[in-house]
């Protein structure tokens, strides 16, 4: 589990994911959600 070592130093949006990558940055990702179903295709 992550660790908070700076609470407040990123402004957060809805919907995104923040992590730290390998060089030590923080990255903003949009989350994945369940998504939409989709129609069948026409013959």
């Amino acid at each position: 589990m992550g660790r908070i070592l700076i609470k407040g130093a990123v402004k957060r949006e809805k919907g995104c994911m923040y992590y730290v990558d390998g060089a030590g940055n923080v990255c903003e990702a949009k989350m994945a959600r369940g998504g939409k179903k989709k129609k069948k295709a026409k013959k």
